[in-house]
């Protein structure tokens, strides 16, 4: 393992350490709907960008092909997405969140939200402030690393 060499990769480091281990707390809170991780993901990638090639969503969600295929069916069939054609090219088909695949992913954000919250009672004032004005930059973060 390498040692950061400089102040921005000290930050990143501690900052993925911490983002890691707050990440896999999100993901295992309890929750209603219970869906695995890659279905979960395709679902809230599609609630951002819908409609979507199959190829984009591969690309995307860095699984193959065939595994987009299956998945894309399986959400289709249990009433998450929808096929349709490109309207402006029919032999290309676009994927649409439906309107209860879209549910399933703002009640998964809901129950966050009210388990994140109970957590933050143990943060001192100060703490919670810390972490509201830190919002913006992670915003950045998060669009530099969605950037092209």
């Amino acid at each position: 393992m390498t040692t950061p060499s400089n102040n921005n990769e000290l930050i990143a480091a501690d900052f993925a350490m911490v983002f890691e281990e707050l990440t896999r707390i999100i993901i295992r809170l309890p929750s209603v709907e219970k869906l695995n991780f890659t279905t979960l993901s395709v679902l809230h990638t599609l609630s951002r960008k819908s409609p979507m090639r199959l190829t984009e969503l591969t690309a995307n969600e860095q699984v193959t092909q065939s595994a987009i295929t299956q998945l894309v069916t399986r959400l289709e069939r249990d009433g998450l997405v929808e096929r349709r054609s490109d309207p402006n090219d029919g032999r290309v088909v676009l994927v649409h969140i439906t309107d209860k695949g879209a549910h399933v992913i703002d009640s998964r954000r809901m129950e966050r939200i009210a388990h994140l919250s109970r957590f933050m009672e143990g943060l001192t004032p100060e703490e919670r402030r810390a972490i509201h004005d830190a919002l913006p930059a992670l915003q950045r973060l998060v669009d530099l690393a969605n950037q092209p």
